[in-house]
């Protein structure tokens, strides 16, 4: 007998209670969950108010508010991290995460309201993003010709790159002719939107006169736009564009600068435009070297909520603006997969999001340095892991792979079981 024939036979696990974590965090999905275990009904709302962790990240907490909302948490049975300086005042303030669960949430607010320390203020913060993080109803935005609705499955933007430039399709598209029939091609694969721009802002690139960029942009525009199927984007920088693409037919500013210049503010509100605002540093000439941060999705996020609040503060109406971290702008390729991977935090800000993956070069790097043109399979996938985290928008060169890839995760959604209004009232302030 060999020595491989004596050696025992290990014995198989016992499963008996089969034991297993559940993924899925939303409201109604827990809810599923707890129903199914026969529990009370009553039961089911007061069990699912305690079955997710909604960990918060707050800046700069002023040194006697953190102990004092520490203090809080635990006395409702959740937690806090602050800095250790906080306990010997050798800080004057911290950044806190705060780890409690929807219905902790919901004693801790009041309490804090009634505090001292600038807490009421910061309640009133926690909770807006707790409602914007968990808002899933559909909300139509209204763009300065056409509307589009965003929440009922991820919309794709269509890219019609009319430049000589562009880094992934630049000269195709030059000639009028060839970029119209690329923008009905899009729409015919299934774009929900058609993002058309006339200069590049790849690293690197040279400006474009705002007279030059209209005159390769209109003609595909006018078409669209006499077409009338989907809402028209406008990829510019420069107002003076923005204002003669929206006279034209266009119904959405998309600005890589974040709507930074006052000049572009005043066009989108003046006309009644929706906005994309996007994250960026610096200048497509220089925005390669300005890829430090100390907390790379912190900064990104407080950069967003004070481009929209400007923009808001000077009468752009809220439900006009949408949101865009910028991969690739002034960020580095492990910096932009960090923030395609939680791009869902920028859901509390409130305003329906939009990503731009599409071939760019940080999906080169991890495929080992492929050229744009053998991208396509890192894109589509790049797409699907934003829809999954939430986007509402995904920006796309290859819209039909795209559209097909996204249905799998319309379909995903789709095949959970529905819970009605009634069964929500009363457990999450709504249904997620």
């Amino acid at each position: 007998m060999t020595a491989a024939a004596e050696r025992p036979v290990p014995t198989p696990p016992v499963r008996k209670f089969g034991a297993r974590v559940l993924e899925g965090g939303s409201f109604p999905e827990l809810a599923r969950a707890i129903e199914r275990t026969g529990s009370d009904p009553e039961g089911v709302g007061i069990m699912t108010r305690k079955a997710r962790i909604f960990p918060v990240a707050l800046r700069h907490v002023p040194l006697k508010a953190s102990p004092l909302l520490k203090q809080e948490l635990l006395a409702v049975g959740a937690d806090a991290a602050h800095a250790r300086g906080v306990a010997d005042h050798s800080v004057a303030e911290s950044d806190v995460i705060l780890l409690a669960t929807w219905g902790q949430y919901r004693r801790l607010l009041p309490k804090l309201r009634r505090q001292p320390f600038q807490l009421r203020a910061l309640a009133d913060e926690v909770e807006a993003a707790l409602s914007n993080y968990t808002q899933r109803a559909p909300r139509r935005v209204a763009g300065a010709h056409r509307s589009f609705e965003v929440g009922g499955h991820v919309l794709v933007m269509g890219v019609v790159n009319v430049t000589p430039d562009s880094f992934s399709d630049g000269g195709q598209f030059l000639a009028p002719d060839a970029a119209i029939a690329q923008a009905r091609r899009l729409v015919a694969e299934g774009a929900h939107l058609i993002d058309v721009g006339g200069e590049s802002t790849r690293p690197g690139a040279a400006p474009v006169d705002p007279e030059e960029e209209y005159r390769r942009i209109a003609p595909v525009i006018e078409a669209l736009a006499a077409d009338g199927i989907v809402p028209i984007s406008v990829d510019t920088r420069h107002p003076t564009t923005a204002r003669r693409a929206i006279a034209a037919g266009a119904d959405v500013v998309n600005d890589v600068t974040g709507l930074s210049d006052s000049g572009m503010r005043a066009v989108v509100r003046e006309t009644g435009a929706a906005a994309v605002v996007m994250h960026t540093r610096g200048t497509p000439e220089t925005m390669s070297s300005e890829t430090h941060y100390d907390d790379l999705r912190a900064e990104v996020f407080e950069a967003l909520a004070l481009a929209t609040g400007r923009a808001e503060a000077e009468g752009i109406p809220r439900g006009k603006l949408l949101v865009d971290p910028g991969l690739g702008f002034a960020k580095t390729a492990p910096q932009s997969l960090d923030l395609l991977a939680h791009v869902g935090e920028l859901r509390s800000l409130g305003y329906p999001v939009l990503v731009g993956a599409s071939r760019k070069s940080f999906l080169g790097w991890t495929l080992g340095s492929a050229p744009v043109e053998d991208r396509l399979e890192a894109s589509v996938a790049a797409a699907v892991v934003a829809a999954l985290q939430g986007a509402h928008i995904v920006r796309a060169h290859d819209v039909r792979p795209t559209v097909r890839a996204l249905a799998l995760v319309d379909a995903m959604h789709r095949a959970q079981v529905p819970v009605t209004p009634e069964e929500t009232e009363g457990w999450a302030g709504g249904p997620e």
